[in-house]
């Protein structure tokens, strides 16, 4: 083989595979034929359908946004501070006297000059800074700070207390048997001057502790103080509370021991002896003694029965204490070298006055409640340094500050709890008059709840305090809440988590409630939260109907203003929905989501009813515009609702609301007809038949169209209409408008086309490329718009087949569209007819001495320069069926090349065999061209037909004229089936098919039916053929009968020379003849045996004026008669089955083979042509 043969066209390896493009039937009119309908005016303005279209993309793009339900992440866009909240001085702490702020100026004077204790790390330790910062808060000039602070100084110190807890001890020594203690811990203050404390003037029995049932009574003991005894444990927990007296902060020390119990010596006893005692050394030796007692029942015993065991002990400076207190692990010290201590002991210590020389105190003030006015005044001053992040401010205080409250707050033995129950009363009352960070409010509250189990020990009046409190903050927050979407917008993630904090803090109060027995605060709080919400909705909805949709408006001038309206509602309820509902139903169990929606869906529905009964009787295009937006976003609001599991739609305001639209979204659809045409004639007016860019093959005007097509299939799937008829009758005619539009579109196509000059001179034209794409794309955006109009059918038929009358305008649409890529592909592949017949022509001239491949190549190399143009113009499927087109051309050049060259050599014929496979192989590309099966079909088997006879001999040529006669003839197997099995449900066939059917039974019936009835006789040597009868011939005489004979003859001729042909009576004036006549034919069984050997019936009708009419002919191969495939075995000949044979014309494959033979010039040719041509003369054109 040459080189030719490996040739591929690198352009068709990039073509994919796609099927066989199949025209459309040749009787069927086309819809495109016809010129195209103007489009009709005064919808909106007549133009292009810009400015309809730019409306419509802004209906589109509110719905890109509403595509199943929001995230937060989308909603939350800003990270902005949030809007400020209002704040109302008149809402704070009450405003102090003169005199009340000079007490207060007092009593923090005085607490700052007579602290005691040590000062922590992080307190500021010097007493000018601290007096300085108070000068600062309180505002007063050098001169009135001295004098007050002269004035202090010469007051009456305060008295002081050590408050001790002793809690619990750890890792003990054993003393006992048994691998246990009993420890019990005895206290007291002890002077550091080594002189001992006189009780002195005072009987008032200042502390006391309590003791278990074994104990009888309070012990007097003034400074020794004795925990009870933990039995059998090395680990004792006692939590037990003293306070002592201190009558010198600086030497006082406190003294603790922890001894094992062991005597019975009464404890009581050995206290009373205890206040006897004078001097240090008596009172270390009663110390002593107090230890040996024990608890039994009170009574004592002799003190040298038992003696308790040494654990240890400890000293600690009474200065030394921290100011704020300590709680805190002591390490246990023995009482001399000898002795052996182990373990720790922790101790709570706090330094408390239970006396103070102020006025606050002379008047009775409680310490929590000039600790709260302190607070407050220091709160108001701190905040005021703040000023630049106001609102976030955490209630950071500084240190002079910190300090000044932590010494007052200490020094009138404030507990923890009291201590944060006035931090969150000042704070949450200060924030309602400057605004605070609700995260510092929220840590206030956590820590009450921390301390929360002391509330018992809350003062009556602290208690009051505390729920009015949290009173004033939830009707404060309340009235935030219904402000929700101005003080908390969605959008903005810091005013969202504001709001979760103030959430969370308003859930939080309701743990105290159960603890207020005196004064309890508001309980239904949620129920105070959903009232608060559904009023601010309502506040919210009016407000904004009032601004854009007033009401004393006419209604056209308020649609307007209501489709902004229910797009403003629509996206607060993707707001509810992403944003707030979480946050209400995690903190306070409230499903904030339907609460709105119920509430502001059905207010929306109101407004909508009565405005579109209102604007009915005075439909306009205008008003149909207005409501038909109005409607997708009362549809829109509907969908959300429906898309959240578990929700029905059907029971909403909105349901049924589509009926009051169905005339103005009539008229609309209308509108956007005939916007659609204006659109389309705009874009095409434009265009200028080229790519738009070097990545497409389309033009301007099929995006164009393409993007029109694309927002009416989202326009209809926004609109979803509800009702099954009505859907189908909107969705039917927008069908039908849209296959108009688009057959339009592909009429002005070709007007531009034509329209385009120098255009005919064109090999390859790009401007008809540029069409074939456009039609191509508009065919597959038009198939998917029509597939997205599909509508919910009254009687739900099976999914994702299109309801039936959208898809028969689908199928029509296809058809017309595809018959219109047929013509423009005809039209395109038509100026290459020239040049395709020149280069085969060409080859058919070329002299037998150059070789095939220099004779082809000519032709190769046009088919690939122009297949490149192709590729780089067509798109994959236009460029497959310019290809397909371009192979019948070619199929059709070579066949009247071959027509037109009769008796030439076989060298001939050979070349055009390369020249079709070589073509073959091209435009298959090695699987990436035209698949073979489509390469191989239709007229290429006839063309490789020819080209085989043309190569054959005179013999086998007439050999296969007489086999194209018996497959003519030949009969469709019938299959049969083992008895007892089941058919197989049959495949309906398809359209195609099942037309042809009925067809091919027509057809046989034409001519008519002979039966015959053949065998061979061995013995004779013979062959024995018997005409039984014919039935239904075709009438060929004026009284509508015929006068039928049968020619009987066997061919070919080659095979049987000496056999002559013979015939049967003539049977006048009928259409069913018997004959029932016998025909012998000596000849060899082995000629019978041959290729192409048969027997052939001719039946004519006999004319006495004129020439014999042909009715039909009828072939039967003698392979298969008996005797000849197998002997015959027994039995009659006549005793066989007859056979009955379809009569026929001859077909075009019959006379082709005929062509071949009149086109050689052998003798053996001529004649056999010459005999065929005298029958031929018998027959008629088909009646």
């Amino acid at each position: 083989m040459t080189t030719l043969l490996e040739i591929k066209s690198s352009v068709l390896r990039q073509v994919q595979a796609c099927p066989t493009f199949r025209r459309r039937a040749e009787g069927e009119p086309a819809a495109t034929s016809a010129d195209p309908p103007e489009p009709a005016a005064g919808a909106w303005k007549p133009g292009d359908g810009v400015e309809f279209f730019a409306h419509m993309r802004l209906i589109l793009k509110k719905g890109e946004g509403r595509q199943g339900l929001p995230c937060p992440e989308v909603l939350l866009r800003s990270g902005s501070p949030a809007p400020a909240e209002p704040v109302d001085p008149s809402r704070g702490l009450r405003a102090l006297t003169q005199e009340e702020v000079e007490m207060l100026y007092e009593e923090a004077l005085y607490t700052v000059l007579y602290r005691a204790g040590t000062m922590g790390p992080d307190q500021v330790d010097d007493q000018e800074t601290l007096l300085g910062y108070l000068q600062q808060v309180f505002g007063t000039s050098p001169e009135e700070h001295a004098e007050a602070i002269e004035r202090v100084k010469k007051a009456k110190a305060p008295t002081y207390a050590l408050k001790v807890s002793v809690m619990r001890a750890k890792n003990l020594l054993a003393k006992d048997p048994n691998g246990f203690s009993d420890p019990y811990c005895m206290l007291g203050i002890l002077p550091a001057s080594g002189a001992p404390r006189e009780p002195g003037p005072r009987t008032e029995q200042r502390f006391s502790f309590r003791k278990g049932s074994k104990r009888g009574g309070p012990l007097p003991a003034k400074c020794i103080q004795v925990t009870e005894v933990k039995s059998s444990t090395l680990n004792p927990v006692w939590k037990e509370n003293f306070v002592f007296e201190i009558e010198d902060v600086s030497t006082d020390q406190l003294h603790l021991d922890i001894w094992d119990h062991d005597d019975d010596v009464s404890l009581v006893e050995a206290c009373r002896k205890l206040n006897e005692v004078i001097g240090l050394k008596g009172m270390s030796r009663y110390f002593k003694q107090i230890v040996k007692s024990a608890r039994a029942n009170g009574t004592a015993g002799p003190a040298e029965d038992h003696t308790d065991d040494f654990l240890g002990c400890l000293n600690i400076p009474v200065r030394e204490v921290p100011v704020a207190g300590e709680d805190r692990w002591f390490k246990l010290e023995p009482r001399s070298s000898a002795s052996r201590v182990q373990g720790d002991c922790q101790l709570v210590l706090k330094l408390i006055t239970t006396q103070r020389d102020t006025g606050m105190s002379q008047r009775g003030r409680a310490g929590f409640l000039s600790y709260m006015l302190l607070l407050s005044r220091l709160l108001q001053f701190e905040h005021r340094s703040e000023e630049p992040k106001a609102s976030c401010w955490r209630g950071e205080l500084s240190g002079p500050a910190a300090t000044i409250l932590c010494l007052h707050g200490a020094q009138n033995n404030l507990s923890a709890l009291q201590l944060a129950v006035l931090h969150w009363q000042v704070s949450s009352r200060h924030h309602q008059t400057r605004t605070l960070d609700y995260g510092y409010l929220l840590g206030l509250l956590e820590d009450m709840q921390a301390h929360w189990e002391e509330a018992s020990s809350l003062p009556q009046g602290q208690e009051e305090s505390l729920a009015d409190s949290f009173n004033a903050f939830s009707e404060f927050g309340l009235r935030l809440l219904r402000q929700l979407r101005d003080f908390f917008p969605a959008t903005n993630s810091t005013a969202v988590y504001r709001l979760e904090l103030l959430l969370k803090c308003l859930s939080k109060m309701q743990i105290f409630q159960p603890s207020f027995e005196v004064c309890s605060f508001r309980t239904e709080l949620n129920a105070d939260i959903s009232a608060a919400l559904k009023r601010g909705n309502r506040e919210w909805y009016d407000r904004l109907l009032n601004t854009k949709s007033p009401r004393e408006q006419s209604g056209p001038q308020r649609l307007a203003g209501l489709v902004e309206l229910a797009d403003a509602v629509y996206e607060d309820l993707q707001s509810c929905y992403g944003i707030y509902a979480s946050l209400f139903h995690s903190i306070t169990d409230i499903d904030f989501f339907t609460l709105t929606f119920r509430q502001l869906e059905r207010l929306v529905a109101e407004e909508a009813w009565v405005l579109t009964e209102e604007l009915s009787p005075k439909m306009t295009l205008e008003v149909a515009s207005g409501l038909f937006e109005l409607y997708v976003t009362l549809a829109d609001i509907q969908r959300f609702w429906s898309s959240i599991p578990g929700r029905d739609s059907r029971s909403l305001a909105l349901a049924g609301i589509h009926g009051p639209f169905l005339p103005a979204v009539k008229l609309w659809l209308q509108v956007l007809r005939d916007q659609v045409r204006w659109r389309l004639q705009g874009a095409v007016d434009v265009d200028t038949l080229e790519p738009m860019d070097a990545s497409s093959k389309h033009s301007s005007s099929a995006a164009s169209a393409s993007l029109c097509f694309s927002h009416i299939q989202e326009l209809w799937a926004r609109l979803a209409w509800p009702d099954p008829a009505q859907a189908e009758a909107l969705g039917t005619q927008l069908s039908q408008d849209l296959c108009a539009a688009t057959l339009f579109y592909t009429e002005l196509l070709r007007k531009k086309v034509d329209a385009q000059p120098g255009a005919a001179g064109e090999a390859v034209s790009e401007p008809l490329c540029v069409v074939l794409n456009n039609v191509e794309l508009l065919r597959k955006a038009a198939g998917q718009t029509l597939r997205g109009l599909a509508w919910p059918e009254v009687t739900s038929g099976p999914e994702g087949v299109l309801p039936r009358p959208l898809l028969g305008c689908a199928q029509a649409l296809d058809e017309d569209l595809q018959q219109e890529v047929h013509t423009v592909t005809a039209h395109l592949t038509s100026k290459m007819v020239a040049d395709i017949r020149k280069y085969v022509q060409h080859i058919s001239l070329s002299p037998d001495s150059i070789q095939n491949d220099e004779a082809v190549a000519p032709l190769m190399k046009y088919l690939d320069e122009k297949l490149a143009l192709l590729n780089t113009s067509l798109v994959k499927e236009n460029l497959s069926r310019v290809l397909e087109a371009l192979w019948e051309l070619l199929l059709q050049a070579i066949l009247r090349a071959l027509g037109a060259n009769l008796d030439v050599s076989a060298d001939f014929y050979g070349r055009f065999h390369f020249t079709l496979e070589a073509l073959v192989s091209f435009f298959h590309a090695e699987g990436q061209g035209l698949p073979l099966e489509s390469l191989k079909d239709g007229s290429y088997k006839r063309l490789e037909e020819e080209l085989r006879l043309h190569q054959c001999s005179t013999r086998e040529c007439i050999e296969q004229y007489y086999l194209d006669k018996l497959k003519q003839v030949a009969r469709p197997r019938v299959r049969t089936r083992s008895v007892g099995t089941r058919p197989r449900p049959r495949t309906p066939a398809p359209r195609s098919l099942a037309q042809a059917l009925p067809q091919r039974s027509l057809e046989q019936k034409r001519f008519g039916r002979l039966s015959v009835r053949c065998h061979y006789e061995a013995a004779e040597q013979r062959l024995v053929v018997e005409v039984l009868h014919a039935a239904d011939l075709p009438p060929l005489d004026a009284n509508g009968l015929s006068d039928p004979f049968v020619i009987v003859e066997l061919g070919p001729p080659h095979l049987f020379p000496l056999v002559r042909s013979q015939r049967t009576q003539v049977k006048n004036r009928t259409l069913h003849p018997v004959y029932d006549e016998l025909f012998y034919f000596s000849v060899p069984a082995e000629a019978c045996r041959r290729r192409g050997a048969c027997v052939l019936f001719t039946v004519m009708d006999h004319d006495w004026l004129s020439t014999n009419d042909f009715a039909g002919e009828a072939a039967l191969g003698l392979g298969s008669v008996g005797g000849i495939a197998r002997p015959q075995v027994g039995g009659s000949a006549r005793a066989r089955q007859p056979v009955t044979l379809h009569l026929r014309r001859p077909r075009a494959q019959v006379k082709s083979a005929l062509r071949m033979l009149e086109g050689r010039t052998n003798k053996e040719a001529q004649e056999f042509v010459k005999r065929l041509k005298e029958l031929e003369k018998c027959m008629e054109a088909d009646p």
